[in-house]
């Protein structure tokens, strides 16, 4: 063997440790909360500043969890002389998880979810597995979203005016219930400026709903809500009752897809409806 073979073979022979090493995406990376498995490489990700997740939490049974969300795809390396077995992965999330607190809210074969709350942020976590190695994370840390839409009686005036209706964002309820939020204040207080800026003027306060759950469930939240919202308007504002009647449309009206949850947020509202 001459001297120029031997150097190839020596070049070779050291890389031989990296061959069939997979890269992360480079736009990925692991979730500050939690290391990843031994070789392992993130194959993609998705990361949302709001979204919603439905975490199963019994047999038959989800809870949709809203906030910062975070999707990532493990794949083990192909020069792995092993990989784990699907209920070693979900083990080994566990017990990261109770060592920070956190606990097991559910667990089945191939998937299981976990819940913490660290410097004071309740975070949801769902474990996929697969037979092949392969695991899936999604997490959300919970929180409301930021109001980008900020209700102005001006604007709601206007709307009135010139299309007759006028949506109000800006109004919070907890998922499924009709008792209006505390941080719901600015919005109703710019409905009241309206009413009272303009004494002859009497609205339909219709409430609509997301196409999330059955229908009646749904026109009957929505009617509750625009009911709770007159009286909020009537106890709180002063506003006489006889200029406002309530009417649930549940899903019927949306003005955005309900495939996203930017989209069900949108449907999710308050319109007032001139008389």
């Amino acid at each position: 063997m001459n001297r120029y073979a031997c150097i190839l073979l020596g070049i070779l022979y050291l890389t031989l440790p990296a061959i069939g090493q997979q890269k992360d995406d480079p736009k990925c990376k692991d979730h500050p909360l939690l290391t990843r498995m031994p070789d392992y490489w993130i194959h993609t990700c998705d990361q949302r500043d709001f979204d919603a997740y439905a975490f199963t939490t019994g047999k038959g049974k989800t809870t949709e969890v809203e906030g910062q969300y975070w999707m990532i795809r493990y794949y083990p390396q192909p020069s792995a002389t092993s990989k784990p077995s699907e209920l070693q992965i979900q083990r080994n999330f566990e017990a990261a998880v109770k060592k920070l607190g956190g606990t097991v809210l559910w667990s089945e074969k191939s998937k299981e979810t976990l819940r913490l709350t660290k410097d004071g942020k309740e975070v949801w976590i769902e474990v996929r597995t697969e037979f092949t190695g392969k695991y899936f994370l999604t997490i959300v840390e919970k929180k409301a979203m930021s109001q980008d839409i900020v209700a102005d009686a001006d604007v709601f005036s206007s709307d009135l005016k010139t299309t007759g209706h006028s949506a109000v964002y800006g109004i919070y309820f907890d998922t499924g219930k009709s008792d209006i939020k505390p941080g719901s204040e600015q919005a109703l207080g710019e409905i009241a400026k309206l009413m009272k800026g303009d004494a002859g003027l009497k609205v339909y306060v219709v409430g609509h709903t997301d196409n999330v759950g059955g229908l009646e469930p749904n026109m009957k939240l929505s009617q509750e809500r625009a009911e709770a919202v007159v009286q909020a308007l009537v106890s709180t504002h002063g506003i006489v009752a006889s200029r406002m009647k309530g009417y649930g449309v549940g899903p019927f009206a949306p003005v955005s897809s309900n495939d996203s949850e930017e989209g069900r947020a949108k449907n999710r509202r308050v319109e007032l409806v001139k008389q």
